[in-house]
């Protein structure tokens, strides 16, 4: 199988700004046909550049396979494709660039176990943030400020009496947070960011700022899940990554997290970066920012922000040349 690269699935929703409207209006006819209306929509929330995801599938853009969900060419080309670290069962994560012109709802995500008696079997949610870009002063909401009984939780919820209650912390371009499923939390506005995390649109609003969505009406809050899943105890926040940074001629890496669900590295190039596809995961590649080009056996991709490409397991070695930050996820 060859290495793909993939045009998102964008999403627009009430709190979304324009970054990415620009990022991706390359796709043309998949814009268009995504919104089923003009090519520049009000807003885009959330590109899903990675994704297996019914709620969201990211396509194969160029070559024999365009048009192509990803989730298709997996299931003609096997569970091979996605390494002895696969476990079965749905695609294991889904990574997206997030535009918060506004606040998001305070949320928090189940893990595996309640998810699973809840949803179906489907995957809980836990999550890290990369800032890409944040106005100044900028802030997220990370877990609660004091310890609370579910109690308390519970006659909070719905009301911005929960605010109240809440940790807020600044932020800036570069900063980089690891977010346990149970974790109350929220993006705030003026903050661009890029998200790995398991595959799940599993999500339980708290609060969401007695908001309404673009057809007039409440957007649906659900308490009583949200207070069941939360972590009641407040939680450290730490911005800095899990490794030190590794430079070598032409490239500096740097682990961001390792955690059972997925591994993430950032990577810069002012040269050449050497890596490698083995026999144990496929590999994400996602353009944060600057050009390059990709390079493997098969032949050559050129890649600029916003791009995401699919490598499989076993692909070998690929090489990266020129001056882009890039994310790189294995499971």
């Amino acid at each position: 199988m060859k290495t793909e690269r993939l045009y998102p699935s964008l999403k627009k929703i009430v709190w979304g700004g324009q970054r990415l409207i620009g990022l991706y209006s390359y796709g043309g006819e998949r814009l268009t046909k995504q919104f089923e209306e003009n090519r520049t929509p009000s807003n885009i929330a959330e590109s899903w550049v990675f994704s297996c995801h019914k709620k969201g599938r990211s396509t194969v853009i160029g070559g024999e396979n365009d048009g192509k969900t990803l989730a298709e060419l997996l299931e003609d080309a096997g569970p091979e494709t996605l390494g002895t670290h696969y476990r079965g069962g749905e695609f294991p994560i889904l990574i997206k660039f997030i535009d918060a012109k506004r606040d998001l709802s305070i949320q928090v995500h189940p893990d595996d176990a309640y998810a699973g008696e809840h949803h179906e079997g489907q995957y809980g949610k836990t999550e890290c943030w990369y800032v890409l870009d944040a106005e100044k002063d900028a802030e997220l909401i990370f877990g609660l400020d004091r310890e609370l009984t579910r109690e308390e939780l519970a006659a909070r919820g719905g009301k911005k009496e929960v605010m109240e209650v809440l940790r807020r912390v600044k932020v800036k371009r570069g900063d980089f947070i690891f977010i346990p499923s149970k974790t109350l939390h929220a993006i705030c506005k003026g903050i661009y960011l890029a998200e790995v995390q398991q595959s799940s649109d599993i999500t339980y609003r708290i609060y969401d700022y007695d908001r309404l969505d673009e057809d007039g009406k409440p957007r649906e809050i659900q308490v009583p899940d949200a207070v069941a899943v939360s972590n009641l105890s407040p939680m450290d926040v730490s911005f800095q990554p899990m490794g030190k940074e590794e430079r070598s001629e032409g490239y500096a890496k740097t682990l961001l997290t390792e955690c059972e669900y997925f591994k993430v590295e950032k990577i810069e190039t002012f040269g050449e970066y050497r890596g490698e596809a083995d026999e144990t995961s496929f590999v994400s590649l996602i353009v944060t920012g600057g050009e390059g080009l990709y390079r493997d056996a098969d032949g050559e991709i050129y890649l600029r922000e916003g791009d995401s490409l699919f490598i499989p397991a076993n692909k070998g070695a690929f090489t990266v040349r020129g001056n882009a930050e890039l994310l790189k996820t294995t499971i």
